[in-house]
Protein backbone atom coordinates (compact mmCIF):
# COMPACT_ATOMS: atom_id res chain seq x y z
CA UNK A 1 0.00 0.00 0.00
CA UNK A 2 1.42 3.58 -0.91
CA UNK A 3 0.17 6.76 0.58
CA UNK A 4 1.30 9.54 -1.20
CA UNK A 5 2.29 12.13 1.62
CA UNK A 6 2.95 16.18 2.03
CA UNK A 7 7.03 16.87 0.24
CA UNK A 8 9.66 16.15 3.13
CA UNK A 9 7.39 13.11 4.85
CA UNK A 10 8.34 9.61 4.86
CA UNK A 11 6.38 7.50 2.18
CA UNK A 12 5.21 4.21 3.54
CA UNK A 13 5.29 0.90 1.97
CA UNK A 14 4.04 -1.99 3.03
CA UNK A 15 4.56 -5.08 1.26
CA UNK A 16 3.45 -8.15 3.78
CA UNK A 17 0.54 -8.25 6.25
CA UNK A 18 1.29 -7.32 10.03
CA UNK A 19 2.28 -10.42 12.03
CA UNK A 20 1.39 -10.53 15.47
CA UNK A 21 3.82 -10.64 18.34
CA UNK A 22 2.51 -11.71 22.11
CA UNK A 23 4.93 -10.55 25.02
CA UNK A 24 4.97 -13.35 27.53
CA UNK A 25 5.77 -10.09 30.15
CA UNK A 26 4.18 -7.60 32.36
CA UNK A 27 6.90 -5.15 32.46
CA UNK A 28 6.30 -1.86 31.81
CA UNK A 29 10.20 -1.25 30.07
CA UNK A 30 9.56 -3.97 27.51
CA UNK A 31 6.42 -2.79 26.44
CA UNK A 32 7.59 0.62 25.84
CA UNK A 33 10.27 -0.55 24.36
CA UNK A 34 8.67 -2.59 21.66
CA UNK A 35 6.17 0.40 21.16
CA UNK A 36 8.96 2.77 20.75
CA UNK A 37 9.94 0.03 17.90
CA UNK A 38 7.04 0.53 16.30
CA UNK A 39 5.29 -2.97 17.61
CA UNK A 40 2.48 -2.91 19.48
CA UNK A 41 2.56 -6.53 21.00
CA UNK A 42 -0.17 -8.16 22.64
CA UNK A 43 0.60 -8.54 26.63
CA UNK A 44 -0.31 -11.81 28.73
CA UNK A 45 1.08 -12.56 31.93
CA UNK A 46 2.76 -15.91 32.10
CA UNK A 47 2.29 -16.69 35.63
CA UNK A 48 5.54 -18.92 36.11
CA UNK A 49 7.08 -19.26 39.15
CA UNK A 50 10.77 -18.21 38.68
CA UNK A 51 12.08 -19.68 41.48
CA UNK A 52 10.38 -23.39 41.02
CA UNK A 53 11.54 -23.34 37.29
CA UNK A 54 15.43 -22.37 37.81
CA UNK A 55 15.60 -24.60 41.12
CA UNK A 56 14.11 -27.81 39.42
CA UNK A 57 16.03 -26.85 35.98
CA UNK A 58 19.40 -26.61 38.28
CA UNK A 59 18.78 -29.82 40.05
CA UNK A 60 18.58 -31.40 36.71
CA UNK A 61 21.50 -29.73 35.41
CA UNK A 62 20.43 -27.34 33.08
CA UNK A 63 21.70 -24.42 34.80
CA UNK A 64 25.24 -23.79 35.22
CA UNK A 65 25.64 -20.03 34.83
CA UNK A 66 23.56 -16.88 34.56
CA UNK A 67 23.25 -17.16 30.74
CA UNK A 68 21.42 -20.25 31.42
CA UNK A 69 19.40 -19.41 34.16
CA UNK A 70 17.75 -16.80 31.97
CA UNK A 71 17.33 -18.85 28.80
CA UNK A 72 15.34 -21.67 30.77
CA UNK A 73 13.23 -18.67 32.27
CA UNK A 74 12.36 -16.88 29.15
CA UNK A 75 11.78 -20.13 27.52
CA UNK A 76 9.38 -21.20 30.59
CA UNK A 77 7.53 -17.22 30.26
CA UNK A 78 7.07 -18.00 26.25
CA UNK A 79 5.88 -21.64 26.51
CA UNK A 80 3.56 -20.51 29.69
CA UNK A 81 0.84 -18.66 27.57
CA UNK A 82 0.92 -20.73 24.21
CA UNK A 83 -2.30 -22.25 24.94
CA UNK A 84 -4.14 -19.40 25.80
CA UNK A 85 -6.57 -17.59 22.96
CA UNK A 86 -4.73 -14.07 22.93
CA UNK A 87 -1.76 -15.92 21.90
CA UNK A 88 -3.01 -17.88 19.05
CA UNK A 89 -2.07 -17.02 15.60
CA UNK A 90 0.73 -14.81 16.42
CA UNK A 91 4.56 -15.14 17.50
CA UNK A 92 5.63 -15.25 21.32
CA UNK A 93 8.42 -13.71 22.90
CA UNK A 94 9.37 -14.68 26.83
CA UNK A 95 12.47 -12.88 28.42
CA UNK A 96 14.49 -12.82 31.69
CA UNK A 97 16.99 -11.09 32.83
CA UNK A 98 19.60 -10.68 35.41
CA UNK A 99 22.61 -9.13 36.44
CA UNK A 100 25.87 -11.33 37.01
CA UNK A 101 28.21 -9.99 40.02
CA UNK A 102 31.11 -10.80 41.59
CA UNK A 103 30.07 -14.57 40.61
CA UNK A 104 26.21 -14.22 41.43
CA UNK A 105 23.28 -13.90 39.77
CA UNK A 106 21.37 -10.90 40.91
CA UNK A 107 17.83 -10.75 40.31
CA UNK A 108 15.34 -8.51 41.65
CA UNK A 109 15.83 -7.33 45.26
CA UNK A 110 12.35 -7.28 46.71
CA UNK A 111 13.46 -5.26 50.06
CA UNK A 112 15.40 -2.24 50.30
CA UNK A 113 17.94 -3.14 52.99
CA UNK A 114 19.13 -5.98 49.93
CA UNK A 115 18.89 -3.06 47.06
CA UNK A 116 20.50 -0.77 49.25
CA UNK A 117 23.56 -3.50 50.20
CA UNK A 118 23.89 -4.41 46.59
CA UNK A 119 24.26 -0.75 45.38
CA UNK A 120 26.96 -0.18 47.67
CA UNK A 121 28.44 -3.08 46.41
CA UNK A 122 28.08 -2.52 42.90
CA UNK A 123 28.63 1.57 43.04
CA UNK A 124 32.12 2.01 41.21
CA UNK A 125 32.16 -1.16 39.51
CA UNK A 126 30.80 -3.48 36.81
CA UNK A 127 29.00 -6.14 36.28
CA UNK A 128 27.58 -8.48 33.07
CA UNK A 129 23.81 -8.14 32.34
CA UNK A 130 22.16 -11.36 30.62
CA UNK A 131 18.55 -10.94 28.75
CA UNK A 132 17.23 -14.13 27.37
CA UNK A 133 14.84 -14.42 24.56
CA UNK A 134 12.73 -17.67 23.40
CA UNK A 135 10.06 -17.22 20.49
CA UNK A 136 7.77 -19.20 19.40
CA UNK A 137 5.70 -19.81 16.31
CA UNK A 138 1.80 -19.83 17.06
CA UNK A 139 0.87 -18.29 14.28
CA UNK A 140 -0.88 -21.94 13.05
CA UNK A 141 -0.74 -24.38 16.58
CA UNK A 142 -0.89 -27.88 15.70
CA UNK A 143 -2.14 -30.95 17.96
CA UNK A 144 0.37 -32.52 19.42
CA UNK A 145 2.93 -30.94 17.19
CA UNK A 146 5.67 -28.79 18.92
CA UNK A 147 5.51 -25.30 17.73
CA UNK A 148 8.79 -23.58 15.78
CA UNK A 149 10.73 -22.29 18.60
CA UNK A 150 14.32 -20.49 19.07
CA UNK A 151 16.13 -18.82 21.44
CA UNK A 152 19.24 -16.68 22.60
CA UNK A 153 21.41 -15.04 25.14
CA UNK A 154 22.49 -11.14 24.83
CA UNK A 155 25.05 -9.75 27.56
CA UNK A 156 26.15 -5.73 27.89
CA UNK A 157 28.57 -5.04 30.57
CA UNK A 158 27.53 -2.39 33.16
CA UNK A 159 29.72 0.40 34.53
CA UNK A 160 28.48 1.47 37.63
CA UNK A 161 28.82 5.10 38.68
CA UNK A 162 30.44 5.27 42.16
CA UNK A 163 27.61 6.76 44.64
CA UNK A 164 27.27 8.39 47.43
CA UNK A 165 25.88 6.92 50.50
CA UNK A 166 23.07 9.77 50.37
CA UNK A 167 22.54 8.74 46.65
CA UNK A 168 22.11 4.98 47.28
CA UNK A 169 19.54 6.13 50.37
CA UNK A 170 17.79 8.20 47.81
CA UNK A 171 17.62 6.06 45.18
CA UNK A 172 16.29 2.83 47.15
CA UNK A 173 13.84 4.98 48.80
CA UNK A 174 12.07 5.89 45.72
CA UNK A 175 11.41 1.68 45.43
CA UNK A 176 12.25 1.86 41.76
CA UNK A 177 15.34 -0.76 42.23
CA UNK A 178 13.40 -3.14 44.02
CA UNK A 179 11.18 -4.70 41.60
CA UNK A 180 13.76 -4.86 38.46
CA UNK A 181 16.50 -7.27 37.91
CA UNK A 182 19.55 -6.38 39.40
CA UNK A 183 18.60 -3.23 41.42
CA UNK A 184 18.32 -0.81 38.69
CA UNK A 185 17.04 0.39 35.21
CA UNK A 186 18.66 2.57 32.35
CA UNK A 187 15.05 3.80 31.11
CA UNK A 188 14.25 5.69 35.16
CA UNK A 189 15.61 7.35 37.81
CA UNK A 190 19.13 4.84 37.53
CA UNK A 191 20.03 5.94 33.99
CA UNK A 192 21.72 9.15 36.15
CA UNK A 193 23.69 6.21 37.83
CA UNK A 194 25.19 3.96 35.11
CA UNK A 195 28.74 5.27 33.86
CA UNK A 196 28.70 3.45 30.58
CA UNK A 197 27.72 -0.02 28.69
CA UNK A 198 29.55 -2.17 26.42
CA UNK A 199 27.29 -3.84 23.78
CA UNK A 200 23.53 -3.19 23.50
CA UNK A 201 21.66 -1.01 25.32
CA UNK A 202 18.08 -2.91 24.65
CA UNK A 203 19.50 -5.69 27.10
CA UNK A 204 20.08 -3.88 29.74
CA UNK A 205 16.35 -3.01 29.23
CA UNK A 206 15.27 -6.67 29.23
CA UNK A 207 14.21 -7.12 25.43
CA UNK A 208 17.24 -6.54 22.49
CA UNK A 209 15.18 -5.54 19.23
CA UNK A 210 18.61 -6.42 17.19
CA UNK A 211 17.89 -10.36 19.72
CA UNK A 212 14.16 -9.84 18.59
CA UNK A 213 15.03 -9.01 14.97
CA UNK A 214 17.52 -12.15 14.45
CA UNK A 215 15.19 -14.92 16.11
CA UNK A 216 12.08 -13.56 13.88
CA UNK A 217 14.05 -14.08 10.85
CA UNK A 218 15.35 -17.33 11.91
CA UNK A 219 11.71 -18.43 12.21
CA UNK A 220 11.08 -17.37 8.34
CA UNK A 221 9.13 -13.89 9.49
CA UNK A 222 10.03 -10.93 7.81
CA UNK A 223 11.21 -8.24 11.47
CA UNK A 224 9.08 -5.29 9.55
CA UNK A 225 5.91 -7.07 9.46
CA UNK A 226 5.86 -6.78 13.46
CA UNK A 227 5.57 -2.85 12.83
CA UNK A 228 2.05 -1.88 13.84
CA UNK A 229 2.05 1.34 15.26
Amino acid sequence: MRRNLRPGLFVLWQTERVTRLVLASTSPARLALLRAGGIEPTTISPGVDEDAVAERATSMGLINSTAEMVHVLAKAKAEAVIDHPDARGALIIGCDSSLEFDGEALGKPHEPEVAKARWLSMRGRAGTLYSGHWLIDNREPQPGVAAPAAGRVSSSIVHFADLTDREVDAYVATGEPLKVAGAFTIDGLGGAFLRSIEGDAHTVIGLSLPTLRELVRGLGVEYTSLWNR
